[in-house]
């Protein structure tokens, strides 16, 4: 029922308009009574729209170009490109490609977003510093541990950190308390993944740096009452920041989706995990170096049943959560925006309708479809008549 006012790219507190400098708006916008929310931001998205950001072509720029475009109509602003475990050649080119902007005073790696796409807030690097038991669709030929360099050993393999936000590594391997500290102490978000560690293992992670789950559930060891594992660290005193959540329908069911959000509700980020797939029609696509299939909302490692990645759009995982769950839309709308802005630090910037945040947002109907979407306060997409 309220005004938002936005000025250079900014959201404004209107009292400093009117009462400072007297002023009033220049344009005005009826928004007919369209819920307006922060832009979500997607922290693990591997592709979509027939683009894989783990196969190494010459056109790796414009994969990510055209997904960062596309994203826009499903109410993405701004998000962190995920290479699944890839020979070091993948993530050298990546890193030669990916906006590498250093670090500036308020912690953002980026490449704004604006009506050519989605801002990029850096990298996600899935492996391969994974368990091979749990490697889920990673190839295995490709997976790593540290050796007698450690951190070194995570230089060699990805070539630069300049353009990375987040590393998915299983904490159970030899070293990888001084690799999580390293990591952390650049900056750079450590979230644990594809793992068999116990609950011990991984508190420790957690006081070494580790603040993420890596879609929790999905490809770590089931919850067990006698060592409850990762998923232990949901309800541990070594609380971490959050958890992340392909709310898919496909890959947790709506019970387990209510557990993780009863048990740690300020901390669940609903993540998408897409794949090439996404937005393309059931059949054979790629994730990094694996053939995959999809039919339906389900995607497999062709021949087998393991899952592999999501096709659903982030704005069909904020309705699944908020069926699934029964929270109130303020809930699912913050589990993609203020909560994966709060894991990258970015709070203060993004996620958020507050005075001085970017003013990136959506206008989304009662049933949260999206029906606009802004950022920097410029309208980069909308429905048009015919509901395209």
């Amino acid at each position: 029922r309220e005004d938002l006012w936005v000025r250079e790219g900014k959201i404004l507190n209107p009292e400093k308009l009117f009462f400072d400098e007297k002023g009033s708006a220049d344009i005005q916008l009826d928004c007919k009574d369209s819920i307006i929310a922060p832009g979500f931001i997607d922290v693990q998205i591997n592709g979509g729209f027939g683009v894989d950001f783990s196969l190494a072509t010459d056109d790796f720029k414009s994969g990510i170009d055209l997904v960062s475009q596309k994203i826009l109509s499903h109410g993405v602003t701004s998000f962190c490109p995920t290479l699944v475990t890839s020979p070091p050649s993948v993530y050298h080119q990546a890193s030669d490609l990916l906006p590498s902007h250093p670090q500036g005073d308020d912690g953002l790696r980026i490449r704004n977003g604006g009506a050519h796409g989605a801002g990029i807030l850096g990298a996600h690097l899935e492996g391969p510093f994974i368990s091979k038991e749990k490697k889920g669709a990673h190839p295995e030929h490709c997976l790593r541990t540290f050796e007698a360099g450690a951190f070194q050993d995570l230089l060699t393999t990805y070539g630069s950190l300049d353009c990375v936000r987040i590393v998915t590594l299983a904490p159970e391997m030899k070293r990888s308390s001084e690799v999580i500290q390293d990591l952390t102490k650049r900056g750079i978000c450590v979230s644990l993944g594809h793992s068999v560690a116990n609950l011990s293992q991984a508190e420790a992670a957690v006081q070494h740096g580790a603040t993420f789950i890596t879609h929790l559930f999905n490809a770590m060891l089931p919850f067990h009452h006698r060592d409850p594992g990762i998923v232990g660290l949901l309800t541990s005193d070594k609380l971490l920041a959050g958890h992340g959540m392909i709310s898919d329908g496909i890959h947790t069911n709506p019970a387990a989706l209510r557990i993780a959000h009863r048990a740690h509700p300020k901390g669940l980020v609903l993540v998408t995990d897409a794949i090439a797939g996404m937005g393309l029609a059931p059949g054979r696509h790629t994730l990094g170096q694996q053939m995959v299939e999809i039919d339906g909302l389900n995607t497999y490692i062709a021949g087998t049943k393991t899952l592999s990645g999501s096709v659903a759009t982030m704005d069909t995982c904020v309705r699944h959560f908020q069926e699934a769950t029964g929270c109130s839309v303020e809930t699912a709308l913050e589990a993609a925006s203020l909560h994966p802005a709060q894991l990258l630090g970015i709070e203060h910037k993004k996620g958020t309708l507050d005075y001085n945040s970017d003013a990136d947002f959506l206008m989304l109907n009662d049933g949260l479809y999206v029906q606009a979407t802004y950022i920097a306060g410029e309208e980069v997409w909308r429905q048009d008549a015919s509901g395209m």
